[in-house]
């Protein structure tokens, strides 16, 4: 049977008529990758499928990281405050480091065209010039939060981070032993906001750019047969775009979901593809809004990442219902 991919949550294949067992991918970018915290805080809350690996890039990485240690130490409850936690901090250091900040000429507008304006600063000054300190507040808050010496030890979830060598374009792939707050802040930068992220004298930006797979070597060392793919931007748009920030947004999201479906659909059988049908309750989020971190807007991408994830969890039958681990 040819693997497949599906928006209508076609349910997941049962493994012995019990529990799911699946491998997850996560996308993020900025303050989107709130969406993907939504995922993995309905599927612990509701405890109905097992999470087996998670292939991950942008701030979907941080998520991936910080439930992989939640999971080893034990608890929903605290897998759960653990991942609040680090959105919440950043999102209270972000507000004292934001370039907005200090543009109150730009703030005065409003939300949205405020925004607009720090994506157009983005495409005339680099951040070697805006943010000539690198200063990033997810990196500081995740090496405040995260025991990486434990999470070294975390051997319950297989990790398959991606980060983009920039020089090469292709991407590389850390495995839980490589996991430290180095290879999170590669996977997660964003090219237009931060440095290059520097490994061993060589540079990478966030691993959503490269080229490459990102899900196969974690799908070819697990027994997982299922495979959910968290997508962050819709790949449908109500409107055709026509300024020129949205027809630049608009080309990003085909490349990069072409790119990830492609992937999914040349993964061989007998894995089976769905994606989380985010379509629906994302199709209003345009690309500047991943540079706001307000404590409103992540909740929202949030709620709207449990939203999408409880659609999916509808077509699981009751009798695949698996406690979180304690």
């Amino acid at each position: 049977m040819n693997m497949h991919v599906t928006d209508t949550m076609r349910p997941a294949t049962r493994r012995n008529g019990g529990a799911l067992t699946i491998n997850l991918a996560l996308q993020g970018a900025g303050s989107h990758g709130a969406f993907s915290w939504g995922v993995l805080d309905k599927l612990i809350e509701d405890g109905r499928v097992e999470i087996a690996g998670i292939a991950a890039s942008g701030t979907g990485a941080f998520n991936a990281a910080l439930y992989t240690l939640g999971r080893h130490k034990g608890g929903a409850d605290g897998t759960r405050a653990l991942l609040e936690n680090f959105w919440r901090r950043t999102s209270e250091k972000r507000a004292i480091l934001h370039p907005l900040r200090y543009a109150p000429a730009a703030a005065m507008l409003g939300e949205a065209p405020s925004w607009r304006w720090l994506e157009s600063m983005t495409r005339v000054f680099s951040p070697y010039e805006f943010n000539p300190l690198n200063l990033d507040p997810a990196r500081a808050v995740l090496e405040s939060l995260v025991d990486f010496d434990e999470l070294y030890r975390a051997r319950d979830v297989r990790l398959a981070i991606a980060a983009t060598h920039v020089r090469s374009g292709q991407r590389r792939i850390f495995g839980n032993r490589e996991i430290t707050a180095k290879t999170l802040a590669a996977a997660a930068c964003e090219p237009q906001l931060s440095h290059a992220a520097e490994l061993d004298g060589e540079y990478y930006w966030d691993g959503t750019y490269g080229i490459g797979p990102m899900l196969a070597p974690l799908v070819h060392k697990s027994s997982a047969r299922d495979l959910l793919l968290c997508r962050i931007s819709p790949i449908a748009r109500r409107d055709v775009p026509r300024t020129a920030a949205e027809i630049y947004a608009r080309t990003c999201e085909i490349a990069v979901h072409a790119a990830l479906l492609a992937e999914a659909q040349a993964l061989p059988p007998p894995v089976r593809a769905h994606a989380i049908s985010s379509d629906d309750v994302t199709s209003d989020l345009s690309l500047e809004s991943r540079f706001d971190m307000s404590w409103h807007t992540l909740r929202r991408l949030r709620d709207l990442g449990r939203e999408a994830t409880e659609l999916w969890l509808e077509t699981l039958s009751p009798r695949d219902r698996k406690p979180f681990p304690n």
